[in-house]
């Protein structure tokens, strides 16, 4: 869906949805400010698939079937668009298009549009338009959950919502390599595969391979109805380096718009679905194992400093702390032995423990080794992979600058237990483990070298049994 550049208009600051704009600073002047912050353009008949309204993360076009509405439905329909621009919903979508290479663009606009709905389903100066679903029924509809509206929206953040709706196709997933079985299956069905050397890739709308629906994407699609998407191709799609500024600069906007308004405000309540601002889990992933596989120097007594073998041990006369032995003159005084460092070891060792029982995606997989890899070339660590599930199943030593971690495959299923990985690892004395899984399983050991657990976004809530989390997106 693509929209054209609009033939000029008499004047920049009326648009079709300008009375609208006027009633929601009238009635909540701080968080109905927030459509002062977009932009808003008018399109004719031809010129855009956009009937009513719709807008790319930056701009809300208005549709001819805009101005056939009353004042309080098109007030509903400029605060719904006002908040997909400022929840940053449409480079959202292109962000996790890049993450999981295949979005419904209908269920995630029917997410976003159930989020936004129920934020604005309290107030009585607006409309909705009829048939807007509101996030309440969307969770008790598909996802059978029963929730009150404000601790759904303190709850629900539109990537978490997608993913938990998107039942498309679900195949069985395993392993580095791809290969594994469910957890708790009984490992008798081999998973569908994507062929080796071929990864999936970010597609454009209307060009996915169209899936079909599990249970919940069919109950959401079934309430939805014929919903309008108003969600466009992100306008600034080409320019990602610049989205953690937006993001960060529409969450203190909303942030204090809803404090300024306090109970007059626009917003139900302050959503879960703000824009966050995070630090990319590669970046992360680099600085920890930077850290954790760094040669540290340790004192030599085996070698004198540098600055003793420059100033050849002595210093001037009254300024020593011991006379020479010889008494020898025109030498000064003989200083103490000064150690030198040098480095404690030879190579950094890294274990990397994966959980092969079926918790993580092929495609994060790969994303994961193809970062290791990396990481482990640069800093020129030695590589130990230990794969198992509730037993080591394989054990793999790789020097330094050799691994190729995208091309194992292992075979695993049902269920997990990280002691016997953790106690393999141990026995090799790694300076660092990265452990790859969901968290769900039992440990019964705490190893001497920190543990790095690397867990999946649907992970996120589990809470590690010692180290530290990374939350990888």
């Amino acid at each position: 869906m693509q929209v054209t550049e609009p033939r000029a208009r008499a004047s920049v600051h009326r648009h079709r949805g300008t009375r609208a704009v006027q009633r929601m600073v009238e009635y909540a002047p701080s968080t109905g400010g927030l459509a002062l912050w977009v932009r808003h353009q008018d399109v004719d008949a031809g010129e855009a698939e956009v009937r009513v309204a719709a807008n790319d993360g930056a701009t809300i076009f208005y549709g001819p079937g805009f101005e056939d509405l009353s004042l309080s439905v098109q007030t509903g329909i400029v605060a719904h668009q006002v908040l997909h621009v400022a929840l940053r919903h449409p480079q959202r979508m292109q962000e996790l298009r890049r993450l999981l290479g295949d979005v419904d663009a209908e269920l995630y606009n029917l997410c976003a549009d159930a989020i936004v709905n129920s934020a604005l389903s309290h107030l009585n100066w607006l409309s909705l338009p009829d048939g807007s679903v509101l996030l309440e029924d969307l969770l008790h509809t598909s996802l059978k959950r029963a929730e009150a509206p404000d601790k759904a929206l303190l709850e629900w953040d539109l990537e978490r919502l997608y993913r938990a709706i998107d039942d498309r196709g679900k195949q069985e997933r395993g392993g580095l390599g791809g290969k594994g079985r469910r957890r708790g299956g009984s490992g008798t069905r081999e998973d569908k595969m994507t062929p080796k050397g071929t990864e999936r890739r970010p597609t454009e709308e209307g060009v996915a391979r169209r899936l079909e629906d599990g249970p919940r994407a069919a109950r959401a699609r079934h309430i939805a109805g014929a919903i309008l998407r108003d969600l466009l191709p992100a306008a600034d799609a080409e320019h990602p380096e610049a989205e953690a500024e937006q993001a960060r600069d529409w969450r203190e906007r909303i942030t204090r718009a809803h404090a300024g308004d306090g109970v007059h405000s626009m917003l139900r309540a302050l959503l879960a679905d703000i824009p966050k601002v995070r630090t990319p889990w590669e970046q992360l992933l680099r600085t920890h194992l930077a850290r954790g596989l760094s040669m540290q120097p340790e004192l030599s007594w085996s070698r004198p400093s540098r600055s003793y073998i420059a100033n050849r041990g002595r210093v001037g006369a009254g300024r020593g702390v011991g006379r020479s032995a010889t008494g020898g003159g025109g030498g000064g005084m003989r200083m103490p032995w000064e150690p030198g460092r040098a480095s404690s070891r030879a190579v950094a060792r890294l274990a990397v423990l994966v959980d092969i029982s079926g918790s993580v995606e092929d495609g994060l997989m790969h994303r994961f080794a193809a970062e290791l890899e990396a990481i482990s070339r640069r800093l020129e660590a030695r590589v130990l992979v230990i794969a198992g599930d509730d037993r080591v199943r394989d054990v793999r030593l790789f020097e330094p600058g050799r691994s190729n971690l995208r091309d194992l495959a292992f075979e695993g299923g049902g269920g997990t237990d990280f002691t016997p990985l953790l106690l393999e690892a141990e026995r090799h004395a790694p300076d660092m483990a990265v452990f790859l899984t969901d968290l769900d399983g039992r440990v019964q050991h705490c190893p001497r070298f920190p543990v790095l657990w690397a867990v999946p976004a649907e992970a996120e809530h589990m809470t590690q049994p010692f180290g530290r989390k990374l939350v990888l997106e």
